[in-house]
């Protein structure tokens, strides 16, 4: 049989592993569909970040749970509906941030005014999440656009999806390479946490409940802990209430998070087991002690997630409103 392309068997032959979904894609695939792609996603990004501080820290765990479940689709944008139950309405989604919601329909609200139906709301998602992290001092890394916004969204498939901040070291791993990721992608992908939050409802355990004998979990620095106690002793009424993840640089990514964990300053029992566990520590380590070596693993290891499972030609579309499917699905 003759290809029509005489090159190809070559090509298929170097890059077998390259799925044909990510070949489709390219950093400048607006280029000439909607040459003001970059300007205006980079417009957006400033004004919310500059507005809403927290917004960086918001969009990168939004996009995270995003690509974990059905892969990066935009699948968490989508809200319920009377025929479906979305996945930000799954319980583990329900304290995702109001602002990277925002940001998203900020820029898509924009450049559906520039080029209508031309970009997607996954590509606008994983670029929004590449320049906010830049923009709050982290690394550079590629975003390939191209993908397809998904169509299908459940929140049941977001609860076995996601990893859970009480999760053991043996769950996260497995987890992770269920994804297709190495532990060391999983520690490095842990450092997100430089920036942003968790609400006191998700390590109160830690500071009540840890065991019978010992109230507050000894791995915690005891000024620290008794600090959080008093910050959190409403968190019953006001579930709300959240602390800094990085008590240190909560504003700026960088690898204090690293530096924070063995000084009994992990905010969450998954932060604190990377200092303790074999497997993850060594990585842990390397960065709290090299910024550049968390910045590069980093950067790949987010080029990785931003293509997982993604959608191309017919098996997505291009939705006009983020939040809800082109056509009511059931």
């Amino acid at each position: 049989m003759a290809f029509p392309f005489p090159f190809l068997p070559i090509l298929l032959l170097l890059f077998p592993s390259i799925p044909l979904s990510e070949s489709k894609l390219s950093v400048d695939y607006y280029k000439t569909s909607c040459p003001q792609f970059q300007n205006i996603i980079r417009d957006t990004v400033t004004n919310k970040q500059i507005t809403s501080p927290t917004t960086a820290a918001a969009t990168l765990r939004l996009f995270f749970h995003d690509c974990m479940v059905e892969g990066c689709d935009a699948s968490v944008l989508v809200s319920s509906n009377a025929f479906n139950k979305a996945e930000r309405d799954a319980d583990i989604n329900l304290n995702l941030p109001g602002d990277a919601f925002d940001v998203v329909v900020r820029a898509k609200t924009a450049l559906e005014l520039s080029c209508p139906k031309i970009v997607s709301c996954s590509d606008i998602l994983a670029q929004v999440t590449r320049d906010l992290v830049i923009m709050v001092g982290g690394p550079f890394y590629t975003v390939r656009l191209g993908r397809k916004d998904g169509l299908i969204s459940k929140a049941s498939r977001a609860e076995e999806s996601l990893p859970r901040t009480n999760m053991t070291m043996d769950q996260m791993i497995d987890l992770f390479k269920l994804r297709g990721f190495t532990t060391r992608e999983l520690v490095a992908l842990m450092g997100g946490h430089t920036i942003g939050f968790s609400h006191c409802k998700e390590f109160a355990d830690r500071l009540y409940h840890f065991s019978k004998s010992t109230p507050v979990d000894p791995d915690f620095n005891p000024k620290y802990a008794s600090a959080l106690k008093t910050f959190c002793a409403n968190y019953t009424k006001d579930p709300t209430m959240s602390a800094f993840n990085d008590v240190l640089t909560p504003s700026k990514f960088d690898n204090m998070y690293y530096q924070n964990l063995p000084r009994g300053l992990g905010l969450l029992t998954i932060d604190s087991v990377l200092v303790k566990d074999p497997r993850t520590k060594p990585f842990a380590v390397l960065y709290a002690k090299d910024q550049s070596v968390f910045f590069t693993d980093f950067s790949r290891a987010m080029e990785k997630l931003s293509v997982l499972d993604i959608k191309t030609g017919r098996k997505g579309e291009v939705r006009n409103r983020c939040d809800q499917f082109n056509s009511i699905k059931t």
